[in-house]
């Protein structure tokens, strides 16, 4: 079975801070050499960084565990100890982090990429050479290295694209996606072919468009019926939806409504996204009235018919993709 990993959790440590040294100068002909106890290092610090051919959490179900190295003690003669080893987890553009315990949002990839300082290390002590004073010409004090920090986080991927594909399985998205994109994702004739998100890139003269093919919604799955709303995430960053109804399919006039209603129970925001509503397998018998019927019963949708098979529709389909983009900016920041 095919997994797509877009959750994990992981527990993240920082390194301790290297212990400061308590030493003194031994020189020939200087019997009472001051103090010459060197710096502990600083300790590593945990860093994510967004890595662009990364496109899912694979890589943190193999490794949970992620631990910068500890700083080295200090030495004499002032040697200041070795800083440790950061850390650095790269994670896939859109990734969101969270608090494991509490759910508090900690960093929003989609809203800024650059490298995120989670943890920093804990600092170095001090060696015994800052203690001395004019009554204390040796001193045998030095300070231990701070401790690092311990946190658990859940780490989310929301996958980034321009316009999110919603329908009843074998509705025809993963069609439509082969068809218009360079993403091959599996297709055939039985309900629930496509069990993980797949993206493709439409390549149009104006721009690229992103498209995602979200498994496929049936009634009552925000109730848990087929494969729920597991996915339905990945689109709350779209520019806009595309609802794809099966023009073949006897209940192809309430399927709008059906899919409507299932999006609303997940989120209203997702609902109330700018949509087009697409009739497929327009080359089928009866197909065209039945797409005349539903322009007529949705007076106030774009509605349009295509078949992916012969190509009919689909500059038209193209267009309305440019246009649903360009009404709105996609929303970045926006959490469904």
């Amino acid at each position: 079975m095919q997994k797509f990993a877009d959750e994990a959790i992981i527990e993240v440590s920082s390194g301790n801070g290297g212990n400061g040294c308590v030493a003194f100068r031994r020189e020939k002909y200087v019997p009472f050499g001051g103090p010459a106890g060197g710096d502990g290092g600083r300790g590593g610090s945990v860093i994510f960084e967004v890595r662009r051919n990364l496109r899912t959490l694979s890589h943190l179900r193999y490794q949970q565990v992620f631990r910068a190295e500890n700083g080295r003690d200090g030495e004499g003669s002032q040697r200041h100890g070795r800083d440790g080893a950061d850390v650095i987890i790269p994670v896939p553009p859109g990734t969101i982090l969270r608090d494991a315990e509490t759910g508090e949002l900690i960093r929003d990839f989609g809203k800024d990429e650059s490298p995120f300082l989670f943890l920093k290390g804990g600092n170095g002590g001090w060696g015994n050479v800052h203690f001395k004073s004019s009554t204390n010409q040796a001193p045998r004090k030095a300070l231990p290295g701070q401790k690092g920090q311990t946190r658990r986080v859940r780490v989310e991927l929301h996958i980034i694209a321009d316009i999110g594909l919603v329908g009843f399985p074998n509705a025809g998205k993963s069609s439509l996606l082969d068809r218009c994109t360079n993403a091959r994702p599996k297709i055939a004739p039985y309900p629930f072919t496509t069990k993980i998100p797949n993206l493709g890139v439409l390549h149009l003269e104006e721009r690229d468009i992103v498209l995602a093919d979200i498994p496929g919604l049936i009634e009552g799955a925000s109730r848990g019926a087929g494969l729920g709303f597991r996915f339905l995430k990945h689109v709350g960053r779209a520019a806009g939806l595309a609802f794809l109804i099966d023009l073949s399919d006897d209940s192809y006039e309430t399927a709008f409504d059906v899919l409507l209603t299932e999006l609303r129970n997940y989120s209203p925001l997702l609902a109330e996204k700018k949509r087009i509503l697409v009739g497929t397998k327009l080359d089928l018998p009866e197909t065209e009235t039945r797409l005349l019927r539903l322009q007529q019963k949705y007076p106030t949708e774009r509605v349009l018919g295509i078949s992916v098979f012969s190509g009919v529709g689909l500059p038209e389909l193209y267009r309305e993709f440019l246009r649903l983009v360009h009404e709105l900016e996609r929303p970045k920041g926006d959490r469904w």
